[in-house]
């Protein structure tokens, strides 16, 4: 779609054109005539696809001319670094010089904010929580917003950001509200369900030109770690199937605590690569635990062996993403004939970074079922009050996991996956 036909004016046009952008990108194509027509949208689309360039480009087609003293757009983002980085971009298009921009953030002077903010501005692009404190100091006057912007919504609620930005919300009697995420789920539609209610939802699935040919993924969508543990102890209860296994993490300390949890500690053969404890069962070498035949699982820090060769292992499960997606990549990319099934737990959080995953194979992970008799672990919130912070954010994570519900365990079973799934772990073992 031609720039034209985003029925930006001609000023914008031109800006665009003068900045290297010769034409529209699907979201920007598929959101800007139902967020110029006034309506709330969610957009869903991957990093790099226009979503800062749209909520940019709407704000300055909205908002004309600069004419009021209390802002009319307020733009959350999630750090000082992407602050700047808005305004630069805004400064970049805005051909309009009556559009005055503020910026807020923690690495500045309050005092100067709020006079800059007092001297009239139209549009903030602000951090939720210095945007809240400048608020509560009667700094921050939400009485002529217009338009409502939450950018890099994902990344805002892994940094525990909701609370800021409902309050702000709140705070605005009417307008409209505009999201932008790369990825959607439960904790995230918890936030905005406070504040939008019926709006347009827009998906854009950048997910490359070509599929990266992979081993076959299983991805178990989980609320929370203890979650994760019960279900890495249903499913290795299957030593017939899970006969050899590696488990990734991402820490020695989360490898150390998880060879003490899984099975209460008394399994005799769960080992950890290169133990933190001289005492400690382990190996120093992937290939001595392929040739033990008495090992069974080893479980693996991603901040100590990244390369790994695989041959002869039937079965990875990644228990934490790894925080460099090509860690990953290397290990489910099928280079041979070697046959992996390779799960991935994931939460909410970890969404964002499974998203970037897909993008770089070019297709989506297969989602699977939680076994029935899986138990999903609640978070408790602490009785003591000697940490009001601490329980502040055990009751905010009580309240975000509320839609997992604690179920009763069912006698044990023999599998703990879908008869298609089993069958499709069998053929790769027997094939293996």
């Amino acid at each position: 779609m031609s720039l034209e036909q985003l029925k930006l004016s001609k000023p914008l046009v031109s800006a665009m054109t003068a900045a290297g952008y010769l034409s529209a990108k699907e979201i920007q194509a598929r959101t800007m005539s139902r967020i110029l027509g006034g309506q709330d949208v969610i957009a869903i689309a991957p990093d790099g696809s226009g979503k800062t360039t749209t909520y940019i480009l709407a704000t300055l087609m909205r908002l004309k001319y600069g004419f009021e003293e209390a802002p009319r757009a307020l733009i959350l983002v999630p750090t000082k670094e992407r602050v700047l980085e808005v305004i630069e971009q805004f400064h970049l298009l805005n051909r309009n010089q009556t559009i005055r921009i503020v910026g807020i953030h923690a690495d500045a002077s309050m005092e100067a904010q709020v006079n800059e903010l007092t001297d009239g501005v139209d549009i903030v692009v602000a951090v939720p929580s210095r945007a809240r404190a400048v608020y509560l100091k009667l700094g921050l006057n939400t009485n002529k917003i217009q338009m409502f912007v939450v950018d890099d919504a994902a990344e805002m609620v892994k940094q525990g950001m909701q609370l800021p930005i409902n309050e702000l919300a709140n705070s605005i009697q009417k307008c409209q509200h505009l999201i932008f995420t790369d990825v959607m789920h439960d904790r995230l539609e918890k936030m905005i369900e406070v504040f939008m209610r019926t709006p347009t939802v827009i998906e854009v699935d950048d997910l490359g030109e070509s599929e990266t040919e992979t081993h076959h993924q299983l991805l178990y969508h989980v609320p929370n770690f203890r979650t994760k543990l019960n279900l890495l102890n249903l499913l290795l209860k299957d030593a017939e199937v899970f006969d050899k296994v590696i488990v990734f993490v991402n820490t020695r300390l989360t490898a150390q605590t998880l060879s003490k949890d899984l099975f209460d500690g008394k399994a005799k053969d769960i080992f950890v690569y290169k133990p933190l404890f001289f005492d400690e069962a382990g190996f120093d070498d992937v290939d001595d635990f392929k040739n033990d035949e008495e090992a069974r699982v080893l479980i693996v820090a991603n901040e100590i062996l990244t390369d790994i060769d695989l041959s002869a292992v039937p079965f990875i499960i990644h228990f934490e993403l790894p925080v460099q997606k090509e860690t990953y990549l290397n290990r489910v990319i099928k280079y041979g004939d070697e046959e992996i099934v390779a799960l991935t737990f994931a939460t909410d959080l970890e969404l964002p970074q499974l998203r970037k995953i897909e993008q770089a194979i070019g297709r989506k992970v297969e989602v699977a079922e939680l076994p029935e008799d899986l138990l999903i672990e609640d978070v408790v919130k602490p009785t003591s009050n000697k940490n009001k912070i601490a329980k502040e954010q055990a009751e905010q994570e009580a309240f975000l996991d509320a839609a997992f519900h604690k179920k009763k365990e069912s006698n044990a079973k023999t599998s703990n996956f879908g008869i298609g799934q089993k069958a499709i772990m069998n053929k790769k073992k027997k094939h293996g």
